[in-house]
């Protein structure tokens, strides 16, 4: 490529087109060269001016994947960005950002996640990252009292880890996840958020509630 320390050349073309033209670019580059601009640009630059380029260069899905793959690669305090990913994206986000890591990295996200969580981390980041929720507003509220119930137990029990009470945090689908949440407010008398707050340093729990 021969380009990897001349940042000023890249900013001026990359920094000033939007989405589209970058992935003209992208597309072109390939064409002419019969290689990929991204594994070209990953290999030559230095790391904190990668991350930029990077990020100016992917499409939403493979800056997820990417976002998430750098935080499987340390060992403590990146569980936050791989909840992001999998929390406050669309179910289809989340399944292009799966495509995406595989494409990129051979590999699955979900393969990655449980090769360098552990315990309870494991437990909850892996369902979360798999998943494919339903999107609709549909709600069963027969099945929100049970699964209220089950949470109530689960919590009073400080079984936080326990696999039922990921499986309802982890699959059930917003609406789905509001209407027993307000069960167990009705059940309980407050805010599930409440009952699961405990040592603020307790990283789990604070990653369980930001499921909710």
């Amino acid at each position: 490529m021969g380009w990897g320390t001349n940042e000023a050349l890249i900013i001026q073309i990359l920094a000033h087109r939007n989405a589209a033209q970058r992935k003209l670019i992208r597309e072109t580059y390939a064409a002419t060269y019969g290689e990929d601009l991204l594994k070209d640009l990953d290999s030559e630059l230095s790391s904190d001016f990668q991350r930029v380029v990077l990020h100016w260069t992917l499409d939403p899905a493979e800056r997820d994947a990417y976002l998430a793959n750098e935080a499987t690669k340390r060992l403590t305090g990146n569980n936050w960005v791989i909840m992001e990913v999998a929390c406050t994206r669309s179910s289809f986000d989340l399944f292009r950002a799966r495509q995406a890591y595989h494409a990129r990295y051979k590999k699955s996200i979900e393969e990655d996640v449980a090769y360098h969580t552990t315990g309870d981390f494991r437990k909850l980041l892996v369902p979360l990252v798999s998943a494919f929720r339903y999107e609709g507003d549909e709600v069963n509220m027969m099945l929100a009292k049970s699964e209220a119930k089950i949470l109530h137990e689960k919590i009073s029990k400080k079984a936080y880890s326990d696999e039922e009470l990921i499986r309802i945090l982890t699959t059930r689908s917003k609406a789905q996840l509001n209407a027993t949440l307000n069960q167990y407010n009705n059940q309980c008398g407050n805010a599930i958020n409440k009952d699961l707050k405990a040592d603020p340093k307790d990283e789990y729990l604070t990653l369980l509630r930001a499921t909710i």
